[in-house]
Parts: C-alpha cells; structure tokens; sequence
C-alpha cells in the first residue's frame, strides 16, 4: 500500500510518511536499531560532559526522537543531543552557576532546555529558517573544532582514572586538569581507555557500518562485571535511575544568566540539524525546508525540556548510521526512541557496571573528528578570509569560552554579509560617446545606496562626453524610503553636470510607490522614467 500526497503538498503532521510503501517497514526497523547502538551509548556519554546523570542522555534519545518522527521533514535523520550541544549545555550550566553532579538532573537544565525551545520557536513563528544561511562554513568550523579540542582535552582525567569534569570550565582549565591528573593516573584505567579508544578509531576507520560505541560499550561492562575492575580501581559510571522519563517543573532561580547560553545553543541546534538534514538526503528526496526543521526542533525541545532532556539536535553520526542502514522514514527514528525507552525500563542496573573511562573514550573519540584539520587547510589554499574567520572563532572558543566563540562567529558573519552587501554591484556600457547605459545587477538597500550611487558618479567622470545616463532598475522588486532619497540625489548631482537621468525596468509594485512621490512624477512628465 503506497500513501500518496495531494499534489506537491507537505504534510505537517508525520511528512516522512508521505509516499510510504510496506516493503520499507523491514529496513526502517533494521536502521532504527542501528542507529540506536551507536546513539544510546553515544547520548549517555554526552551527558556527562554536562557532568549530568547518564540517563538525561538516555532521555534525550527518547521525547525529542519521537517529536521530531512527528514533525520533522527528514527521512533519516536521528534527533537526540550532539557532542557540541552537550559541551554548550556544561558551559551554560557553569557560567550560570548551576552546580550540577552526577546523581541527579537540575531542574534548571529544564529550564534551559525550554529557552532553546522557545527561542526556536520564536524563531519559527517570525518565519526565520532561511536566516541559516547566512552562517558559512569557516565560522561553524572555527566553533566545532574549539569544541573538540576543548571536550577531548576535558576527557583525559577521566581517561587517566580522575574523576573531573571541567570541559564546562573551558580549554585552559580543562588543560590544567590534565597535568594535575597526571600524577594520580590509575594504570588499569589508562589501559582500558586505550583500548577503547583504539577499538573505537580502528571500527570507524575499517568497519564503518559496525556500531564500535555499541561494542566498546558491551565490552567495558563485561571487563566490569567479570574482570575486576573496580578492584583495580576503574570507577564507574553513577548508579542509573530504572524507569521512564518523568515529566518535571522548571526552575527559575538562574534563569536570566541561562538565556544568553540558550541563545547560543539554539543557533547551534538549528545549524547543526539542517546541515545534517541536508548532508544525509538522498537525491529525489523532498528538499529540506529550514522552517519546517524549526518548527520540529523547537517542538522537540519545548516537550523534551519538561522531560528532562539536554537540548536536542541532529547527530550527524547516528543519521549516517541510520541512512547506511536504509532508513526511509522516521519510523526508524521511533524505533531508536523505543529501544531507548527499553533500556531504560530493563537495564539501568547493567548500564550501571559501565567504566566512567569508557563514556569518556566514546566522548574523545566522537568529538576528536571535529579538529578537522583538512577543512582548514583548504580554508587556507582557497581563501585566507575565511581561514581568518575559522581560527579567530577557534581562538575565542579556547581562549574566553565556547559561548563567546558562538557569538563572535554570528558577528563575524554578518559582518561579512553586510560587507559583501554593500559592495555596488552595477554594469555600464556606453554605445555612444554621448550615452552611459548602467545596469544595477544587485537589489538596493540602505546600506548599498550610497555606494552605489557613487559607483555610477564615477563612471560618468570616466567618460567626460556623457549627456546622458539611462538607470536600469529591472532588478529591483521592492524600494525603501532610503533607496528613493539615493535616486533622487544622483538625479540632481547629474542634473548639476548638466546630464540627464532616466530611469527604467521598474516592477509594478515598485512603480507603485514610486509614483506616490512628486519627483517621480516629474521625471514621469518630462520623459525620463519609462
């Protein structure tokens, strides 16, 4: 049975259902619990960069799975938290003052959890998807690869057997943390976390398609159970609550110094989901709309966050997994979100054996391959601009903090729009010594006016014969009160060289309210607006 939609319509309402055959159920369920091996244990380490219990990663693999099955457009995207998210959620919580442990979920990353998602909604509501374009690639290579360096760097103590969070804290003093941890190393759990982390590279670089987190996983809890570990004094991870998530109240003793990280995180959130939407659809597939992803993300965050989950996002690793596996639909991000909720009803007390050394190999290895070290290479070879950008976002990440990072790359970025922007963008030709035919090849705004009336000055001092100039504005398909003043003022300084303007190629609406302005009008009667 196939389900066909009406026309070229999108469903709001499960749109990954639409066209749905039967003989896809078998590999939806078969992706699902692919995906699943590598996210469950992947989210639960996540967790604890936040220095939060496993289980606000387990639960994030559960609501926000399921709502964005509901709403989201992306066949096989898996929606639980990223490595990035997860670090921006431990700088949050410490910059707020937050004192977060390993046994319970505060009820202020409810709270900031619920921002996220108000904030995307927000967003969503004032129709703001397309605004994720303008964030370019070397700014979100800067913050990834401060994230990596600070997470992986935030993960050694642990790695060595000490007990200490401090990626919330920062690079530096995730650096400290390192040589202070060194002296009180434990031997067994150093040889543990190399072989994790061996096993982990060695699966992702000759058997992609294995789910290593899910061996290494299956392996530290067997090493734990049976091999003594404990006794050698490997720790492991907080006793994990058995059950459901709950529903849970916010907490609104932080929430003012919570809402500028929220801010962040939500930028985050949206770009990371649309990019790994877009980098996992296959051709054919319906094209990503970014407002719909909004409208899913923010729903996944406002029903998660009463449900104690981190901020959630697209995990490009789990949707590569679920993609490989013939996901064609989120009918396989449904079955994640149950073998999640089954875990999480049967096998608290086995998860529970698991080395606190072994989420931490799961952490450093997922957020090492954010160092891309490749891409700014080629940042370097193609553009020195934009490498610019990449390591001064980087720089500011290690240096003053991830959320400073967020925003000075947001800055940066419209920095540069509003450069490229304002650049005039015009072309003349002059058939006769006595004619300039200017053509403007880019929209007018505010910002660009100006210079582009000066553009068109010097072009007419570059040919001294001018009489007369003819303006072809078939470009533009809206005009401002600012854009009219700029017109109007290079008509009186021609005027004033003894050259005469004419306008041309207006939009109808354009000309509408051109024609409210006795200039236009003006030049309408003596022949000069066509």
């Amino acid at each position: 049975m196939t389900t066909t939609p009406t026309g070229r319509s999108r469903l709001w309402l499960l749109p990954t259902l639409s066209g749905y055959q039967r003989s896809w159920i078998g590999r939806d369920v078969l992706a699902g619990i692919s995906a699943g091996a590598v996210v469950v244990p992947q989210a639960m380490a996540y967790a604890t960069i936040a220095n939060l219990p496993v289980q606000a990663g387990l639960y994030t693999c559960i609501v926000p799975m399921i709502v964005y099955a509901l709403l989201g457009g992306s066949r096989a995207m898996s929606v639980s938290t990223t490595s990035t998210i997860a670090t921006l959620t431990a700088t949050t919580l410490v910059s707020a003052g937050v004192v977060s442990g390993s046994d319970d979920i505060p009820r202020d990353l409810v709270t900031l959890t619920l921002l996220v998602g108000a904030i995307l909604g927000v967003a969503r509501l004032l129709r703001l998807g397309s605004l994720v374009e303008i964030i370019n690639k070397p700014t979100l290579l800067g913050i990834q690869v401060g994230v990596g360096a600070t997470v992986a760097l935030g993960q050694l103590p642990k790695l060595l057997g000490v007990s200490e969070t401090t990626t919330g804290s920062g690079f530096i003093r995730s650096f400290v943390a390192v040589v202070e941890a060194v002296p009180q190393a434990n031997l067994a759990t150093v040889l543990l976390s190399v072989g994790s982390v061996a096993t982990l590279f060695i699966v992702k670089r000759f058997a992609p398609r294995i789910p290593g987190p899910l061996i290494v996983v299956v392996a530290g809890i067997l090493l734990s159970a049976f091999a003594g570990l404990p006794d050698a004094g490997v720790d492991r991870i907080a006793p994990v609550t058995q059950g459901v998530p709950l529903p849970a109240l916010p907490s609104f003793q932080h929430i003012l110094a919570l809402i500028p990280g929220a801010f962040a995180i939500a930028v985050m959130a949206f770009l990371e989901t649309t990019a790994v939407a877009r980098g996992i659809r296959d051709a054919g597939d319906r094209a990503i709309d970014n407002n719909q992803e909004l409208l899913a993300d923010a729903a996944a965050n406002l029903v998660g966050g009463f449900f104690q989950t981190l901020p959630a996002a697209g995990g490009f690793s789990q949707s590569a997994v679920n993609r490989a596996a013939g996901a064609r639909s989120q009918i396989s991000g449904l079955v994640t979100a149950a073998l999640a909720l089954l875990v999480g009803l049967w096998l608290g007390p086995v998860v529970s054996l698991l080395p606190q050394a072994t989420l931490a190999s799961l952490v450093f290895v997922a957020v090492f391959g954010l160092i891309d070290v490749r891409s700014l290479g080629l940042l370097w070879r193609i553009s020195r601009r934009d490498f610019a950008v990449a390591i001064v976002t980087m720089t500011v990440g290690l240096v003053a903090g991830l959320l400073q990072a967020v925003v000075v790359g947001v800055v940066l970025t419209l920095i540069l729009l509003l450069s490229a922007l304002n650049k005039p963008r015009i072309r003349v030709v002059s058939p006769t010594e006595e004619q300039l035919d200017v053509t403007l090849l880019a929209p007018l705004y505010t910002g660009s006016t100006l210079g582009t009336e000066q553009a068109i000055l010097q072009a007419v001092d570059a040919a001294p014969g001018a009489r007369r100039v003819t303006l072809d504005c078939s470009v533009l398909r809206e005009i401002s009160v600012t854009v009219i003043d700029g017109l109007r003022d290079l008509d009186r300084e021609l005027a004033g060289r003894g050259i005469a303007l004419t306008l041309t190629g207006f939009a109808p609406a354009v000309l509408a309210v051109l024609e409210r302005t006795d200039w236009f009008q003006t030049l309408r009667e003596t022949g000069r607006a066509a």
